[in-house]
């Protein structure tokens, strides 16, 4: 997260004074639409989207007009759009049906290929490169998500898979732990706890997830390792947290959640594979459990998140 440097009140007043409209720095604007200043200056400097005002300092400034744009770029882009094909769509409607190819599939060859070589350096660049230009749930959704099923299906039965998950998922941990630690590290307020309900280390679905939040500006503190039920509780007291969300991928036994989740106040998310297994039984033994909520997938857990004010 980058903390560039801020037009004063006298630039901001002197940009805004020609047409009385009121100018937004780029700091601003990445608060508003969830896209960060460097993937801005990306689209801009690299294929001519939103050109903001400049300042006689050179900052960048925004309308509002331009904010909407933003959005509407993220509209296309969460429908799978590439980046380099939004322009000549912005005219369009959003029903209009976006191209047939996109910048994805390459991408994820190109990263399938550097797992397979456990070449970190190229997986490395690879994904900083994506991480320049698209916001984290975008990459998420259409990047990192589809990348894991196709190497669970490639994975099945190969000799070196077991080499390569362990490679790629710590990769993963590490790459994204680094971002979340660095975002902790300048926001203020009590942190989201994710807590890994798997069997599974490393599961990437939960750092997926936690990205996702820490992404929205929400501290996030994140046990890779299960607890039980009466140290959940202690560890939700200790850090004050605005929420408690579990993770799992793995059948979860919906009759022991009250009892498991008992003493622990505020909202409470149940997310993963595990709410798609027995669906039934959750609605029969959960519907007494306050403010809980249950989400299949990171983006979905994202989406209940913010629903919830949890950011």
């Amino acid at each position: 997260m980058e903390s560039p440097a801020q037009p004063s009140a006298k630039d901001l007043a002197q940009a805004s004074s020609p047409d009385n409209q009121d100018w937004l720095p780029i700091r601003e604007v990445a608060r508003q639409t969830g896209v960060n200043a460097v993937t801005l200056r990306a689209w801009e400097r690299r294929y001519g989207l939103i050109r903001p005002r400049r300042t006689a300092k050179g900052h960048r400034l925004y309308s509002q007009e331009q904010v909407q744009e933003i959005l509407t770029i993220l509209t296309w882009l969460n429908r799978g759009v590439a980046v380099s094909q939004v322009k000549h769509l912005l005219g369009s409607a959003l029903n209009t049906s976006p191209p047939a190819e996109n910048d994805w599939q390459p991408l994820r060859q190109n990263l399938r290929l550097a797992i397979g070589q456990l070449a970190e350096r190229k997986l490395d660049d690879a994904f900083n490169q994506a991480m320049a230009l698209y916001p984290p749930r975008t990459l998420c959704e259409h990047l990192l998500m589809p990348l894991l099923a196709e190497l669970e299906q490639h994975w099945q039965g190969q000799f070196g898979s077991q080499m390569e998950q362990v490679f790629f998922y710590s990769w993963l941990r590490s790459k994204l732990g680094a971002r979340i630690y660095h975002n902790n590290r300048q926001l203020q307020g009590p942190p989201l706890l994710l807590v890994n309900q798997s069997d599974l280390a490393l599961e990437p679905h939960l750092w997926l997830t936690a990205w996702l939040a820490s992404s929205a500006d929400c501290p996030v503190e994140v046990f890779d390792w299960p607890l039980p039920g009466a140290e959940l509780a202690l560890a939700v007291e200790r850090l004050q947290a605005r929420g408690l969300l579990l993770y799992s991928s793995k059948a979860l036994n919906p009759a022991q959640l009250p009892r498991l989740l008992s003493g622990i106040a505020g909202k409470k998310f149940i997310v993963g594979p595990a709410v798609c297994i027995h669906p039934a039984q959750w609605s029969v033994h959960t519907h007494d459990i306050a403010e809980l909520y249950l989400a299949e997938g990171p983006v979905d857990a994202y989406q209940a998140l913010l629903q919830q004010a949890l950011f």
